[in-house]
This record gives structure tokens, C-alpha cells and sequence, in this order.
């Protein structure tokens, strides 16, 4: 008798007719994440003999730095612990230099990604992200500029009186690559309202992300969970996003991100009632393996994150449908300020060994999942990156940042 011989009859076809291809609808979905006990080990199983169908025993990374340019924003997410607003001795906002340095030693440790984005001054120019990526591909022209949430191109827009479409137009002339499927959270108006009123909505959200990939900007996707959400919010948000990808193929992945509750606002202030502490470790293995089984054939990359879950549980999650390890970072500011424990920095040899112990074969992409190099022996090499001790010194931190005079927000002649 095999694991699926013994289990509940519907989850078995389920299971079934998602290893012979077929696609399964929300519903199916969400009786997975209902599943406990033999039913949910078969769906850990079953999602890990579909993510080697469909993309082998690879597991990628990314040699990236985050830039977190700003913390000031307007907005009051209950959320977010990274951001400030324009008054706080916190707040700091980095000048167009000081984000060409950053790149500049991203680009001395072999990084191929830029990954920028950050909170909402009140007084933003509506021009500045068009003018930042320009700057940053005119010094730095191999880089891959990845950058500016949602709700970031949604506030350049507005501020500059651009529609989206002229704006992702602009923005991609200047030089930018992809842009971050952030900003998502839950796409459930109901529940976004609640944890993050006056955010973007989710039409605008939709608007945005179809309108990039229309351009030829590809995105990637993701979801935050552990808060006030269930289950049927999960699978209803993956059968969007596969509604999208159907019609524009313009996503490169989808990353899950567990909320990190520590310092949220509306965790410590009890704004929302059952609000939950994060996930729990079964749910984040079934928000992983449910997504390669309901995503994997439309969108074939599921990354695990090791700066919410940590590495060892990101390691186990390449076992439950994940196929990807993010990227080295070298700075991280918002999990970070939300109190994840997990430092900024996993270097590129630790990420090999992550996988290779995981019974997997690392390679290194670029942000498009292009191949750069596959590790398939056991020598390994030693770059910069994996000589830097401790990334807190080396490049900085946002609890430096807002401690800092420096950069501080409230002195304009600081800033662009």
C-alpha cells in the first residue's frame, strides 16, 4: 500500500490529477489546506514529484543587494514597523549618490540584481523614480534594476499626473528591468482594508501589474499570510494570480511571505480582532506545497524566503514545492525593522550548501531565472560576498540608518 492508497479518496484525486497536468480549481486548493495528518504528508509529496516534473532538482539563487532608500512614507500600514513618518528623528532618506555607492559595492561582490524600494514621502518629486533609475543604469549599465512596488509606481503616477501606462513607459526607458510583485499582501479588498486602509486596492494593484507586463516589464508575485486571512483568502488570491499569468505571462515567480508580527503595529496595539502571530510552521509548508500544485504549471518558480522563515525551514520548504532561495540581499530592512531574526545576509557558498545538503543541485540565476551557473560538482569557488563577516559592518543597517544623523529626512538639503 502506497501513502495516497490510504488517504481520504477526494484529496487522492485531488493529488492525481494535478501530477497528470490537469489544472485545479480554487476549491481543490482549498481542501488541500484543509488536510492534516497522512492527507497533508501526501500533499507534501505530491507537490515535490510536481515541482521535479516541472523544474527539475535545481534550486536557484540571486547575487543581490536591497537598497530601502527611504523610511518616511505616508502611509500607516498595520503591517509595517519599517516606516516612519515625516517628523520622526528616524526618519532618513538617502540621496541619489549614496544609492549609486551602494550599487557600486553591490557591483564589487558580483551582484547582477539592484533591488530598490522604500516608503512614501509627503513631498516626493513625482519624477524621482524615473530620474533614480536612470541614474543608476547610466553608471551601472549591467545591472539589472529591480524596483518600486505597486504602490510605489502608483504614487509616482499620481504625483507626476501621469497615467500608469506612460509612467511604467517612462520608468522602462529609464532603464528599469522588473518590478516587485509587492504591496499584494492579500489581495482581498475586505481584509486589505482592514490591515492597510487606504493602500492600494486591489483593481489598482491588478491595473498596475497587467499594465507592466503588457509593456514587456515582467513582475514577480506574492502573497503575505499569518494575519487575518484563512485559507479560502489563499487560494482565491493564487487563482487571480494564475488568471493573470494566463492572459499576460508576465510573472517570473511567486514568493509567499509570512507576516512578521513582532513589532507590527496592529499586533502590538491589538487594532484587529483574531489577528494571528504569523503563521504557523504546518502553514507555511502547505502555503508552499498547495502553490506548486494549484501555480507550478503557469508559474513555475516558487521561492521560499530565508529572511522570513530563516534557512532551515526555507532548506526544508525545497522539499514542499520550492525551487528557488531569493537572494543574498546584503542589506534588509523591513522584515529586519519588523523584528525578523534572520539577519540581511545569507552568502552565496552558505546558499550552496543550504541546497546542496537539501539533496539539490545550486545554481546561480539572474533575476529571469537565465541560468548563470549550475554547481553540479562538489568544488565549490569563494567569492567576495562569502568573505564578509559581518554584513551589519560591512554595508550597513537600518537600525544605523535611523540612529544616524547623516541621512536624516528633515534636513532637505540632503536630499535630491
Amino acid at each position: 500500500m502506497t501513502l495516497f492508497d490510504s488517504i481520504d479518496p477526494t484529496v487522492h484525486t485531488i493529488l492525481s490529477r494535478a501530477l497528470e497536468g490537469e489544472e485545479i480549481s480554487w476549491q481543490d486548493g482549498l481542501r488541500l489546506c484543509q488536510t492534516s495528518g497522512s492527507e497533508f504528508h501526501a500533499t507534501v509529496v505530491a507537490a515535490d514529484e510536481l515541482r521535479r516534473r516541472q523544474v527539475g532538482d535545481i534550486v536557484t539563487y540571486v547575487i543581490n543587494r536591497n537598497v530601502n532608500f527611504t523610511n518616511v512614507c505616508v502611509k500607516h500600514c498595520g503591517f509595517c514597523a519599517f516606516s516612519r513618518g515625516y517628523r520622526s528623528e528616524q526618519g532618513y532618506f538617502l540621496p541619489i549618490q549614496e544609492i549609486l555607492r551602494r550599487v557600486q559595492e553591490a557591483m564589487e561582490m558580483r551582484a547582477t540584481e539592484v533591488c530598490m524600494q522604500a516608503g512614501l514621502p509627503p513631498d516626493l518629486d513625482g519624477n524621482f523614480y524615473i530620474d533614480l533609475t536612470a541614474a543608476v543604469k547610466k553608471n551601472f549599465p549591467n545591472i539589472h534594476i529591480h524596483a518600486f512596488s505597486p504602490e510605489e509606481v502608483l504614487y509616482g503616477a499620481t504625483r507626476s499626473g501621469m497615467s500608469i501606462h506612460h509612467y511604467l513607459a517612462e520608468l522602462k526607458a529609464a532603464g528599469l528591468g522588473s518590478l516587485p510583485g509587492t504591496s499584494a499582501e492579500i489581495l482581498d479588498q475586505e481584509i486589505r482594508d482592514v490591515i492597510s486602509p487606504g493602500r492600494i486596492t486591489v483593481k489598482q494593484w491588478v491595473e498596475i501589474i497587467t499594465t507592466a507586463h503588457s509593456l514587456g516589464i515582467p513582475t514577480t508575485s506574492t502573497i503575505m499570510y499569518g494575519h487575518l486571512e484563512t485559507p479560502v483568502h489563499w487560494v482565491k488570491h493564487m487563482n487571480l494570480l494564475r488568471d493573470i499569468q494566463r492572459e499576460t505571462h508576465g510573472f517570473t515567480e511567486f514568493v509567499p511571505l509570512s507576516m512578521v508580527y513582532q513589532e507590527a503595529p496592529m499586533y502590538h496595539g491589538r487594532l484587529a480582532v483574531n489577528l494571528r502571530p504569523g503563521p504557523s510552521g504546518n502553514e507555511v509548508v502547505k502555503m508552499h506545497a498547495v502553490a506548486r500544485l494549484m501555480l507550478g504549471a503557469s508559474i513555475r518558480n516558487i521561492q521560499s524566503s530565508w529572511v522570513k522563515e530563516g534557512p532551515r525551514l526555507a532548506q526544508y520548504l525545497l522539499s514542499s514545492g520550492a525551487n528557488d532561495v531569493g537572494g543574498t540581499l546584503m542589506n534588509e530592512s523591513i522584515s529586519t525593522s519588523a523584528g525578523a531574526q534572520y539577519g540581511q545576509l545569507v552568502a552565496p557558498r552558505e546558499l550552496r550548501r543550504l541546497i546542496r545538503d537539501a539533496g539539490r543541485t545550486p545554481a546561480q540565476r539572474k533575476t529571469n531565472y537565465e541560468l548563470l551557473k549550475v554547481y553540479s560538482g562538489e568544488d565549490d569557488e569563494v567569492s567576495e560576498l562569502d568573505h564578509v563577516d559581518d554584513a551589519n559592518t560591512r554595508f550597513g543597517s537600518y537600525h544605523r540608518l535611523t540612529a544616524s544623523n547623516e541621512f536624516r529626512f528633515a534636513d532637505r538639503s540632503r536630499r535630491p
